[in-house]
């Protein structure tokens, strides 16, 4: 009766474990599926000269760059934009972004009176 018991837990367990992982294909297959359709949205919108750049800036700064992805995709959906973003265009995009999240650090010393 224990064989049985046993039999039927891994079975069960058998099955978990390939339900979990068709879950991961799928999530998986989905994930590529929404940065392909990115990719196809951001190659419509970008020059490619300002495709690469933002792939530098994604390389340094990914959640930054994620951002200005969503943003320009949520643009382009919308209509707002009329033709491809250049360069410089990108690059007074990023200058805007960077400016508003920059953190200003101030060090100060003080001197001590060790003689």
């Amino acid at each position: 009766m224990s064989d049985e018991y046993d039999e039927e837990l891994q079975e069960l367990l058998r099955r978990k474990a390939v339900e979990q992982q068709r879950r991961a294909l799928e999530e998986q297959q989905r994930k590529a599926e929404l940065e392909a359709k990115k990719e196809a949205i951001l190659r419509v919108i970008l020059t490619p000269e300002a495709r690469q750049r933002l792939a530098n800036v994604k390389l340094v700064k990914p959640e930054i760059a994620e951002a200005i992805e969503n943003q320009l995709i949520a643009l382009a959906q919308a209509g707002r934009i009329q033709a491809p973003i250049t360069d410089e265009e990108l690059k007074e995009i990023l200058a805007q972004l960077t400016s508003q999240t920059k953190k200003d650090f101030k060090i100060t010393i003080k001197e001590r009176g060790w003689k």
